[in-house]
């Protein structure tokens, strides 16, 4: 029978990725009846969000959290299962992986002891490593950063993340690494949001980066998605610690350009007796435009709806021009004040801010006569 080894959840967390439960899948179908074990697919995670999907051609009773020896190449490497069952194929369905064409490597066992500090010793070299491996890129004078180093379970190979604007000719750097260090060198460039999601951070909102919490699969973000939101294009508060465009402007972009579908085109001014208005500004949902005389400043803004906007528009078209449009402005009106009223009960904090209206009893001076 075989030992294995068992890890509890800090050593797995520690172990294997950085970012614990940016991946993670909840698997509704557990507990059901006849879904146990009825899929030979299983996915192991590894360091630095590096996920792949795995053929359990030994029929290995596995599940979530076990630490598991996997096929690679050259050797062995050592992962953590993260998904079994039945959404393992579904899963790969979502990522475009074809069952029928799709080259699977086998899962080998359970991790023994052995291997298990096998893949300690592994680990406890990545650090000195990556800074040996700057120091190397440095001196070759290479435009180029190593953001991390990834031991395969086994030792037998080491993977180099970095980053870089350019094309790197990094066929000399290989073969010094490959010397220095006796293992077979990948190297992997990774984008700029990737290596944000790997350090991690807080951003503007107070919370955590989304490329570090959640976010796996990384979008296009153009400066398109803030003119739909009628954000300002300041380039310095659209872009995130990555220096890219903050991958949240893409959050709310569907619902911004579904309401937009029947706006009309801004670049058309509109003609009236008093001259060309243009376009300055534009609440979406709200439904409302300004436009103002003055093409350069927002000056006399006059507000219209959108349904008088393409009604002028149209009236344009047909050699018309528009009355005075000061006379179709709209005017706001003032939202109430709303009375907050104290529905619990509870006393308000301000209630010492208030003055006594109790007046202060002075005593009378009391007059002591002198007998003569």
């Amino acid at each position: 029978m075989e030992q294995t080894e068992t890890l509890n959840d800090n050593e797995k967390c520690a172990c294997c990725v950085d970012r614990c439960g940016k991946l993670d899948i909840f698997d509704w179908l557990k507990g059901l009846p006849s879904t146990d074990y009825c899929s030979d697919f299983v996915e192991v995670q590894f360091k630095n969000t590096r996920k792949n999907y795995y053929k359990n051609s030994n029929n290995v009773r596995l599940s979530k959290g076990d630490v598991v020896a996997v096929e690679a190449s050259p050797g062995h490497d050592i992962g953590i299962v993260t998904l079994t069952g039945n959404l393992v194929p579904l899963q790969m369905k979502k990522n475009n992986i074809d069952i029928s064409s799709f080259e699977f490597k086998r899962i080998y066992r359970k991790v023994k002891p052995a291997d298990v500090e096998k893949w300690n010793e592994a680990r406890a070299l990545e650090r000195q490593t990556m800074l040996e491996s700057r120091q190397i890129a440095m001196n070759l004078g290479l435009d180029m950063k190593i953001g991390d180093v990834e031991y395969q379970g086994d030792l037998t190979k080491a993977i180099f993340y970095y980053i870089a604007d350019d094309r790197v000719d990094f066929r000399e750097l290989i073969k010094i690494l490959a010397d220095r260090f006796k293992v077979r060198i990948e190297m992997r460039q990774i984008g700029a949001r990737q290596e944000a999601g790997r350090i991690g951070g807080i951003g503007p909102c107070g919370r955590d980066l989304c490329c570090a919490s959640f976010i796996s699969s990384f979008v296009s973000v153009t400066t398109n998605a803030a003119r739909y939101q009628e954000i300002s294009l300041n380039l310095q508060k659209l872009a995130g610690q990555c220096g890219k465009l903050k991958c949240c402007l893409n959050y709310e972009l569907d619902a911004y350009v579904d309401a937009q579908k029947d706006f009309p085109n801004t670049a058309i001014p509109l003609e009236t007796a008093e001259g060309y208005y243009y376009h300055f500004k534009t609440d979406v949902f709200k439904r409302l435009m300004w436009y103002s005389q003055n093409k350069e400043e927002g000056t006399g803004l006059v507000m219209l709806t959108v349904d008088k906007v393409k009604e002028i528009i149209e009236l344009n078209r047909s050699g018309n021009k528009s009355m005075n449009l000061k006379d179709e402005n709209i005017q706001t009106q003032e939202t109430p004040e709303i009375d907050y009223r104290n529905a619990v009960g509870q006393e308000s904090i301000s209630r010492f801010d208030k003055k006594s209206s109790r007046k202060r009893r002075t005593r009378p001076n009391k007059r002591i006569e002198k007998n003569d």
